[in-house]
């Protein structure tokens, strides 16, 4: 079997990345990132989907994004907006991903992973600059400079399998792969027992995902 890294957050998309890297037959090592968010109940759900998707290591790294601040998922004195607006949010957590990938990046070599899985999505998303298909172009430079393993011709390879996809599809993808959706939580001000707000933009691009596809919503909401 090929090696990937894939980093999981416990939400809808990451969850959909692993589920299509298992049914490709690799070998997954998944991490998750404690980074200062408004709560743990999204590192929760990337253990118990980690664990349901037989992945063979599951890492939870460390990091002071909340020190930076910048963003209502890491600062609680900003609020999380329940309605859309022009522009990028407030929930855009700077440079977040970038930082991942990095972190990603250094695993990937150290455990010779060929992969390196992201579920980012372009299609049916909040606008983050740091979900499309130039930021992942970007990177994928990036490790071929940056690594022994890219100076040397054989670094990992960006996969970024929800791209262009929309969360209809996303869904019926995760389904038709084994995904549990009960597992994960993708609200951005989940109670400590994953139940969802139902107010925020995850949960409207989630609720209006499963309606699309066609398939029961799973998500466990606050007051249902």
């Amino acid at each position: 079997m090929g090696r990937a890294v894939v980093l999981l957050s416990g939400g809808l998309d990451s969850s959909t990345c692993l589920a299509l890297a298992r049914a490709r037959g690799l070998e997954c090592h998944t991490v998750a990132f404690d980074y200062g968010q408004r709560h743990r109940a999204e590192l929760l759900a990337a253990e118990r989907v980690a664990a349901a998707l037989g992945a063979s290591s599951h890492r939870i790294i460390q990091l002071g994004l909340g020190s930076i601040g910048g963003s209502a998922l890491t600062d609680s004195a900003i609020a999380v907006p329940e309605h859309g607006g022009d522009g990028i949010p407030v929930t855009y957590v700077p440079a977040r991903n970038t930082v991942f990938l990095a972190l990603a990046l250094g695993l990937a070599e150290v455990l010779d992973a060929a992969e390196i899985h992201i579920g980012v999505n372009a299609v049916d998303y909040s606008g983050y600059p740091d979900c499309r298909p130039e930021f992942i172009d970007a990177f994928q430079r990036l490790a071929e400079v940056a690594t022994k393993a890219g100076v040397e011709g054989h670094g990992p390879q960006v996969v970024a399998p929800l791209l262009m996809l929309g969360k209809a599809d996303i869904i019926r993808a995760g389904a038709a792969a084994g995904l549990d959706y009960r597992l994960t939580v993708s609200c951005y001000q989940a109670s400590e027992l994953g139940e969802a707000c139902g107010r925020c933009d995850s949960c409207r691009l989630r609720r209006e995902g499963f309606a699309a596809a066609g398939v029961a919503d799973p998500t466990r909401y606050r007051g249902a």
